[in-house]
């Protein structure tokens, strides 16, 4: 059970991080500039060692199947963190990230489930680079940059973050059955591009050579 509330509480923490850093990436007229400052909050969760589901999915193949109870509760958990978060906003009349969120909104659930889930692999392969890229690189500077430009790709590339969705359909008060239904898709296109990566990446490395 302790090891549990663990795994929780870094999940929330890292759903408020995120919900954080999509605050200002809606308050930042120039995307460019958003997408780079949305990267200090995988920069805070990596290196924090939180739960953020983008960045643990992708290890799912190579744990045990247990490891699928921890990739739940993480769910939970970073949905926790971003309604703690879009209620602060709401609440503190932060009314230009409530229209941005709309607005955002309203383009993610204009695109068909395919689409959605197509850019959402993109995003789950972004993810897994970015987050396995830091833990890899033995450099610091380069540690940040992988995590920056792996976060600014899939921004600026328009690929679709299920975590961060949660906290612009919420921001934007938004939530009903089709937004669930689009956010599971969104969560299991993350899950497939990130698998993707970890397993071509294992492919290689066991036929290296060969």
């Amino acid at each position: 059970m302790k090891y549990y509330i663990n795994v929780l509480s870094k999940a929330v923490l890292a759903g408020i991080v995120i919900a954080i850093a999509g605050t200002i990436y809606l308050t930042v007229d120039n995307k460019v500039i958003g997408s780079f400052l949305f990267g200090f909050g995988l920069l805070v969760v990596v290196s924090n060692k939180l739960n953020l589901f983008t960045g643990k999915v992708g290890y799912v193949i190579d744990k045990k199947p247990s490891y699928l109870i921890d990739i739940f509760i993480i769910i939970i958990g970073n949905l926790l963190g971003v309604l703690l978060i879009a209620l602060m906003v709401n609440l503190g009349g932060l009314t230009h990230v409530r229209a941005s969120a709309i607005s955002s909104v309203d383009l993610k659930l204009s695109k068909n489930l395919l689409e959605s889930f197509a850019l959402s692999i993109g995003c789950g392969m972004m993810m897994y680079l970015g987050v396995d890229g830091y833990y890899k690189n033995k450099n610091d500077f380069g540690k940040v940059v992988v995590v920056l430009l792996a976060v600014m790709i899939f921004i600026l590339a328009k690929f679709e973050h299920s975590i961060a969705n949660m906290f612009y359909f919420t921001a934007a008060g938004q939530w009903s059955f089709k937004s669930i239904i689009y956010l599971i898709v969104m969560l299991l296109g993350n899950g497939v591009g990130a698998v993707i990566i970890n397993g071509l990446e294992k492919i290689a490395t066991k036929t290296e050579g060969k």
